[in-house]
């Protein structure tokens, strides 16, 4: 097994820096981009984040520290940013999102004790038994997974603009799931 909780930090930590310098200055055509009907744009994963941060990681987490394995978790709603209807700017968004990991990074320090508490297990309302350290690890790839997410999308917006070099660009080609 690889996973390290203090790797996993580094990790959790950069998300918020990583993204703000990279949309930073961004025009909108580039934020509002996306592959097609029922595909996220950038600003569309930064809510998604968001919510995540609000109601997936630490009270999952919580959860299992205080209740165990007996009821599962509730279940995160994977689009329930999409039904936010508040306009922000993408600051706005990313301050947010950097405000909020803060804490649930500081909340994650003070739970998790690693000699404890990484093969505590809770209850998944789908996948069934899980571990504290599968959750934080989900969280991570999670985390890398919407990052390599909005570079697709963003690089998908010059798909018909390459032309041949697209057959050298493995980024065009395919389309990833949300």
């Amino acid at each position: 097994m690889n996973f390290n909780i203090n790797e996993a930090i580094e990790v959790l930590e950069r998300t918020p820096a990583t993204l703000e310098y990279f949309f930073s200055g961004l025009s909108n055509g580039w934020l509002e981009c996306n592959e097609g009907e029922g595909t996220w744009s950038a600003m569309e994963v930064i809510g998604h984040l968001v919510e995540g941060e609000k109601t997936n990681w630490i009270p999952r987490l919580e959860f299992i520290l205080q209740e165990g394995g007996g009821e599962p978790f509730p279940p995160f709603d994977r689009f329930a940013h999409l039904h936010d209807i508040e306009e922000k700017l993408i600051e706005e968004k990313m301050l947010e999102f950097k405000t909020i990991r803060t804490q649930n990074i500081e909340k994650l320090k003070k739970l998790v004790e690693p000699d404890l508490h990484l093969e505590l297990t809770g209850s998944h309302p789908e996948f069934g038994v899980v571990k504290v350290k599968e959750l934080i690890s989900t969280w991570v790839a999670h985390d890398l997974t919407h990052i390599a997410q909005i570079v697709r999308v963003m690089a998908k917006r010059y798909k018909d603009d390459v032309g041949p070099w697209k057959a050298y660009l493995g980024i065009l080609k395919n389309k990833g799931i949300q």
